[in-house]
């Protein structure tokens, strides 16, 4: 990965038709950095660097967003619900794991390989017995870069507002999205 140079910087800015201002509002960092910064005077951190280029990303409109990818319909289950229903509900809607929610917060997840695992006559048991640790979550401004990597250890990605759940991604948002 190349980082971009200054000169690259300011030209993206001036092309997409920002002012430094604009673009300072837009990575949350101050003006008079951005000046610096495309000057060549203070070389910034990466994470300063990051935000400014996602701001650039997002004024062409080339960055996606876990809202524009989500499904806000969350099909799950609650700790005190009976494995047998959770079982039932992912036969009927053919997954292989679900979020467990309490309250519409995120505690856990449950999968055929969870049920499996508790042995037998587990049916009338909470799901909190059997359950997971629950899937990461984001905000609803994660890029897609980072819901692809959080996907390449999870199964799914919950996307919570002020820790409330609403969304959920799975990588075949990820490929539904890319094609």
């Amino acid at each position: 990965m190349e980082l971009p140079t200054p000169q690259d910087l300011r030209e993206r800015r001036t092309t997409l038709e920002l002012t430094q201002s604009e673009l300072a509002d837009a990575a949350e960092v101050s003006q008079p950095l951005i000046a610096r910064i495309e000057g060549g005077d203070v070389d910034p951190r990466l994470s300063t660097l990051r935000r400014i280029v996602n701001a650039l990303q997002e004024a062409e409109g080339e960055v996606v967003r876990s809202r524009d990818l989500m499904n806000e319909t969350v099909i799950s289950v609650a700790p005190d619900d009976a494995v047998r229903e959770a079982v039932e509900l992912m036969e009927e809607e053919a997954y292989s794991q679900l979020p467990v929610l309490q309250n519409g917060v995120p505690v856990g997840s449950i999968s055929q390989g969870d049920v499996v695992h508790a042995g037998e006559n587990v049916g009338d048991h909470p799901v909190s017995e059997v359950m997971s640790e629950s899937f990461p979550t984001v905000a609803p401004s994660a890029t897609v870069d980072e819901v692809r990597n959080l996907l390449d250890h999870y199964k799914a990605v919950m996307v919570t507002d002020g820790g409330e759940t609403v969304g959920i991604i799975t990588e075949a948002d990820i490929a539904a999205h890319l094609s």
